[in-house]
């Protein structure tokens, strides 16, 4: 187990913790990880979603605030990615066959891990393209996800070197003409932290790299066109009245102002259409808010401290941070 999960020094493997390997959608081998509170009783289990090119362990110190108050940790890694199963020869491309499996993995370990081994009430947080998959699945999780907290969703693009309609066009084109696994924009892993959009938090951004530095196999390249046509035509599908008036799940969405990837207006806009979403702004913050500056990020772990239980009414951080 000790092997399964990779310590640095500045950022250690929360204690009280299992780590293995479930079998996903089509015998995928999925990486994941349990952490315990030490807080008894337990006030219930966060299922955490990664987005993508994230991995368990950059979310130590967040699984720790959240273990801080009681509740247990459910994790893994997004077929792909950090310690799960390459999809294509190639290791660095980033890739999805149909957005439908990132879904059944998702389902798949809340049956073989969660339900079994984890402490009822299940609340459901997730980051972006884990966001995504969590607004796709939502309809069919009622009986399981008490409510769910979703941060900066990946329901559009922006900051790319393509306007997102051409990048619409061309991913759909490529994948029409079975050239899905052709890698799309650029390789930006070992990023700069200037001009970053992710985070202001220069010490998070270096804890991460020297994560990155030391396992740049936990890492991936550019997505593939068949991940881009997939992920954005699911994203189209999850933002219509049709699919949100599905979703009955009380839902909290976090949305940094200053999002660098998925632009603030998209997803206000998705919160208009969503009876059971409440909109959280988080003035002055970035796309990663779990690894973003302490005064944004308090004020996602405040909300979201409020809202899992769901004792507390949701406290109000739309004016801009002092």
């Amino acid at each position: 187990m000790d092997d399964i999960l990779f310590s640095t020094p500045g950022n250690p493997v929360p204690d009280n913790h299992v780590a293995g390997y479930f079998e996903g959608h089509r015998g995928t081998r999925l990486r994941y990880g349990l952490f315990r509170s030490d807080l008894s009783p337990a006030r219930g289990t966060v299922v955490l979603v990664q987005g993508r090119n994230e991995f368990i362990e950059k979310y130590f110190e967040t699984i720790r605030d959240l273990n801080a108050k009681g509740l247990w940790v459910a994790t893994y890694d997004l077929r792909g990615q950090g310690g799960s199963d390459r999809l294509l020869d190639d290791p660095r491309k980033g890739h999805v066959r149909r957005f439908a499996d990132y879904e059944r993995d998702l389902e798949l370990f809340l049956e073989k891990i969660v339900l079994p081994d984890a402490r009822l009430p299940f609340f459901l947080v997730a980051h972006s393209t884990g966001a995504l998959i969590a607004l796709s699945a939502a309809p069919r999780l009622l009986n399981r996800i008490d409510r769910m907290a979703l941060a900066a969703p990946y329901v559009a693009l922006t900051g790319q070197s393509l306007p997102e309609p051409w990048i619409r066009r061309l991913s759909r084109l490529l994948s029409t003409l079975g050239l899905g696994a052709t890698s799309l924009g650029a390789d930006r892993s070992q990023r700069p932290f200037e001009g970053n959009p992710l985070t202001s938090d220069r010490q998070r951004f270096l804890r991460n790299a020297e994560i990155i530095a030391a396992r740049p196999d936990l890492t991936i390249g550019a997505p593939t066109a068949r991940w881009l046509h997939e992920t954005l035509k699911t994203a189209a599908r999850v933002s219509s009245q049709t699919h949100l008036t599905k979703i009955t799940i009380p839902t909290l969405l976090l949305a940094p102002m200053l999002d660098g990837v998925v632009p603030y207006l998209a997803q206000e806009r998705l919160s208009r259409n969503f009876r059971a979403g409440q909109l959280v702004t988080i003035t002055g913050a970035r796309h990663e808010t779990f690894q973003e500056r302490d005064i944004f990020r308090a004020q996602a772990l405040a909300a979201l401290e409020a809202f899992m239980p769901g004792s507390e009414p949701i406290p109000d951080f739309s004016e801009p941070a002092a």
